[in-house]
């Protein structure tokens, strides 16, 4: 099968996720349009939206913290090397941040040429490269499809239960530590982009839940990723409990002691910069515009239901202003967990907008 059936047979599967159903079509909700400036001028051009984009990006990095200098010419160690199918799997360490290092998986397909690539990021890396829970194998999945792929994920965090990263330290944040996150994401991408297998203007990212977030934030604050998917992280506030933006390890950073886990009450507010946000009226649609024009999906579940469509809409009028159509979808399904339909589409999402079968 050639690259060129591939891609169209796969933008089969996908093309119904780039439209809005009834009743949510064209609806925009109560968010403030990305399309005003700060001081209410409208955005009419594509210039226009340029310097609006820059200062939404500009705004959310001086409110989260600037981030540290991106490492773009990564040191990587290679511990160890092996045969899986027919892909090669190197488990790799290198710095996410200026000061710490993390252990994760490269996995290479054979092929020659340079190839697309996407960086998977979860709770620990092993679950995406086929060792964890079932459905959550994207790095494994993208691979066997031809892609090349690296696995990361806070393990050590996650088993001390603090989940994310904090810089410079946990005591003294300086960046909220889902922006921190998003940082060692970028220095990641540049892991894969150095690379001989990788062509750099192929590498897209994704993850699931809380990897969901992480690979929101990570392409959209950093646009060097050409695409993404994200897996039911819950794209706006809410405060259902697995939409949980408020909590210290996401954008409510505070010193210990932290507050009680689960959602704010009058007893037990939300604190850091959570509640300043809200107080301001942004919410992470803002963010979803600086995707513009790269197409990105929402592999929704549970927390990210087709009611949140009002909230995409604006990427997609942000998307229409820049010229471009079919850039914001999403595919739906029951249950907060992936299942073999939605990664189905996850997949073929990838295979369209990066083309695995041109090795360039």
């Amino acid at each position: 099968m050639s690259a060129s059936t591939r891609a169209g047979e796969a933008w089969d599967t996908i093309a119904p996720a780039f439209s809005a159903p009834e009743p949510f079509a064209g609806k925009l909700g109560d968010f403030r349009s990305p399309l005003l400036f700060t001081d209410g001028t409208e955005v009419k051009t594509p210039e226009d939206w340029q310097r609006r984009r820059e200062e939404i990006r500009q705004q959310w990095q001086e409110l989260m913290g600037p981030w540290p200098e991106v490492i773009t010419e990564p040191e990587v160690e290679i511990l160890k090397s092996e045969r899986r199918e027919d892909f090669t799997q190197h488990t790799v360490r290198f710095l996410w941040t200026p000061n710490e290092k993390t252990t994760g998986y490269l996995l290479v397909p054979d092929g020659e040429g340079r190839h697309p690539a996407v960086l998977t990021v979860y709770y620990e890396p092993e679950t995406a490269i086929g060792l964890g829970k079932e459905n959550r194998d994207f790095a494994y999945q993208l691979t066997k499809r031809g892609f090349v792929t690296l696995s990361i994920g806070t393990k050590e965090a996650s088993e001390a239960k603090t989940y994310s990263l904090y810089w410079p330290s946990i005591e003294d944040a300086k960046v909220q530590p889902l922006s921190m996150l998003a940082y060692a994401a970028a220095n990641a991408y540049h892991v894969l982009a150095s690379r001989p297998e990788v062509d750099p203007s192929r590498v897209g990212v994704t993850g699931h839940s809380f990897g969901g977030k992480w690979a929101m934030f990570a392409s959209c604050l950093y646009d060097k990723f050409a695409c993404a998917v994200w897996s039911d992280p819950g794209i706006v506030f809410d405060t259902r409990p697995s939409v949980n933006y408020w909590e210290p390890w996401y954008l409510g950073w505070h010193p210990k002691p932290w507050r009680e886990r689960g959602i704010p009450t009058a007893a037990n507010p939300a604190r850091g910069l959570y509640p300043r946000l809200l107080a301001e009226g942004r919410d992470l649609h803002e963010l979803h515009a600086l995707m513009a024009p790269r197409p990105f999906l929402i592999s929704g579940g549970s927390e990210d239901t087709p009611a949140r469509w009002p909230a995409l809409n604006h990427a997609v009028a942000v998307n229409r202003l820049l010229g471009f159509e079919n850039r914001v979808a999403m595919h739906n399904r029951p249950d907060h967990g992936p299942t073999t339909e939605s990664n189905a589409v996850i997949y073929d999402f990838f295979t369209h907008f990066l083309e695995p079968g041109k090795a360039r």
